[in-house]
């Protein structure tokens, strides 16, 4: 009989199928690769959509980097340059300058982190889907640490290069300070995403609010304490110098502890500008070290933690419940006194005589969404907290300006400083106004407003509120440089004519290129719009300040031409009113288009 075939062998159950099935990404993995297409789409749609604004903002980019290094190197060889004293201070600048970057860094993980995993509609998409916490919470973590750094990247990447110029550094330099870099960011983003958990897991606990507060208070406390400038007569100056150095490098000396991130990246980046690239390295495997230990523990250990805090900020009330001790002590003071009782802002605004009721409640539904929204009054916290230091250094700085030509100087630098704050608020706050009705757009198009006057009542509160804030700014700073009436009015209404311009080229360029599908406010400045929306603010703002500072009838020489000063003025009034006109009425336009 012929021999049998032998029989194969049987299969694992399912072991064909799988094989003849293509591999399926992990999770974090698909959603890496989804959010790259998306990114890279929508790259591709800018080019096709306007090829000629994307070209302006890849020329604008350009010249910031090209000024930005020129600026850098031509400061650093001056600090540089004094005998004796060139290295030491080129040390101590850089020291301070990344300890400095590193809070910044951290205050700005920590105000996106919360947001991006805490208030994010991404997030609350992902968790009832099969997708692990963990891996919800590493692709945020990620997401977060690229929004919060490129823009420290983008400042830093001029200033390492002038730095090493400098230096004379050999050209592996470069690539081994963008490696310190790399390493470097990961650490604050570690911190603020740990705390932002913390924050959002144990908010409503009374311990953690009081804890927080005490410490936020005790930091401040200490700040002014040891911060606080030491009076240094002329006759020290003249005979003691080093001794006087000294004691101002004293202040200092926080940015050299050896135990912060910012010390091994200065340390390291040093070392090897100078050629110890052994000590360099040294600081380099501890910043590494420390990017993998806690980097690991982000990246394997937080699942569990974030998803008891995205379930603590679901199950929380508004913002009387999350602080009801508060809001019973408001109550407790009396009917007559101020509270945060229902029907608040209602009765505030009623108060205002002339104000139609649409627009009083457009106004308040403005009002409380922004005050709903962490990251909106965490980012105006952290501008003014910024706006604080510069000021409490400026009431001592004015203490030493002589010279008629420096204080000239001075005062367009602070006309330009408080300019800046002003773009800063207009493109950050007022910009996404328009967007963030989002898909709500047509209820609000059907009220008896109509868009047109939406648009136009938007642009008259953001330009009070940012009129307001910016006029109080230019006043305190001009009575702290101690400038008479007449320069003061000057500056005063040069920023009321900036107000307006700026507000209406952001609510213009808010309402030509909306996002209706983002609520997310810092994706909505981050896009093509809102970009470009910065460009021209920023060029706006250093030619106002030229012109105005050519045609100052207060010159530093005190030589003044009338004819060149009337030039300017009219120049400065055709520019504002071309950048603050123009845009409203192409916005004005384009909302009857959507109504139809």
């Amino acid at each position: 009989m012929p021999a049998e075939p032998e029989s194969a062998p049987l299969a694992a159950p399912g072991m064909l199928a799988t094989a003849a099935e293509p591999s399926i990404p992990g999770p974090f993995r698909l959603l890496l690769q989804v959010n790259l297409l998306q990114v890279w789409r929508k790259v591709s749609g800018l080019r096709q959509q306007s090829p000629l604004l994307t070209v302006l903002i890849g020329l604008f980019l350009i010249g910031y980097a090209a000024l930005a290094f020129t600026l850098f190197h031509k400061g650093l060889r001056f600090a540089g340059g004094f005998p004796g004293l060139g290295p030491v201070l080129l040390e101590r600048m850089l020291f301070l300058l990344f300890a400095c970057l590193f809070a910044l860094l951290l205050l700005s993980n920590l105000i996106i982190s919360y947001t991006n995993l805490f208030r994010n509609r991404e997030v609350f998409f992902l968790l009832p889907q099969p997708v692990p916490p963990q891996v919800i919470f590493r692709w945020k973590f990620l997401e977060s640490t690229l929004l919060a750094s490129w823009a420290f990247l983008f400042l830093i990447a001029p200033l390492l290069s002038a730095y090493g110029l400098t230096r004379e550094a050999a050209w592996h330099f470069y690539p081994a300070t963008a490696v310190f870099i790399a390493l470097f960011i990961v650490l604050p983003a570690v911190a603020g995403a740990w705390v932002a958990v913390a924050t959002a897991r144990f908010l409503d606990r009374r311990t953690f609010q009081v804890a927080a507060l005490s410490v936020a208070a005790a930091l401040v406390g200490i700040s002014l304490f040891y911060f606080r400038p030491d009076a240094v007569t002329d006759e020290e100056l003249e005979t003691r110098v080093l001794v006087v150095l000294d004691r101002l490098l004293v202040k200092t000396r926080f940015a050299q502890y050896p135990l912060l991130p910012s010390y091994w990246l200065s340390a390291g980046v040093q070392g090897w500008a100078d050629g110890a690239r052994t000590a360099a390295m040294f600081f380099g495997a501890v910043l590494l070290s420390h990017v993998l230990f806690f980097g690991g523990l982000m990246f394997t250990r937080m699942g569990d933690f974030f998803y008891a805090g995205v379930s603590a900020v679901q199950s929380r009330a508004s913002l009387l419940g999350r602080w009801g001790w508060l809001g019973k002590a408001w109550r407790r003071r009396g009917p007559d006194r101020w509270d945060l009782r229902p029907g608040f802002g209602e009765r505030l605004l009623g108060r205002v005589p002339g104000l139609p009721a649409d627009v009083r409640a457009l106004i308040l539904k403005d009002a409380r969404m922004f005050w709903r929204d962490t990251t909106q009054w965490g980012q105006t916290l952290v501008l003014f907290g910024l706006l604080t230091v510069y000021f409490m250094n400026l009431r001592h700085f004015s203490q030493q300006l002589t010279n008629p030509f420096w204080i000239v100087i001075v005062s367009y630098l602070n006309l330009g400083a408080c300019s800046l704050n002003l773009a800063t608020l207009t493109t950050r706050f007022v910009y996404p106004q328009f967007s963030l009705e989002g898909k709500r757009l047509w209820i609000v198009g059907m009220a008896p407003l109509g868009l047109p006057r939406v648009m136009l009542t938007k642009f008259a509160m953001t330009t009070t509120v940012s009129l307001a804030l910016t006029g109080s700014l230019i006043l305190l700073s001009c009575r702290m440089l101690q400038l008479g009436w007449d320069r003061t009015l000057y500056h005063t209404l040069s920023v009321v004519v900036m107000a307006f311009t700026l507000n209406g080229l952001a609510t213009g360029t808010g309402v030509l290129y909306p996002n209706l599908k983002e609520d997310n406010p810092g994706r909505i400045v981050s896009g093509f719009g809102g970009t470009f929306c910065l460009v021209l603010s920023f060029l706006y703002i250093v030619a106002s300040v030229l012109l105005l500072a050519v045609g100052s009838p207060w010159a530093g020489t005190g030589q003044v031409r009338p004819g060149l000063t009337i030039a300017c003025w009219l120049s400065f009034a055709l520019l504002s009113a071309l950048l603050g006109w123009l845009p409203m009425q192409l916005a004005r336009q384009r909302v009857r288009v959507f109504e139809t």
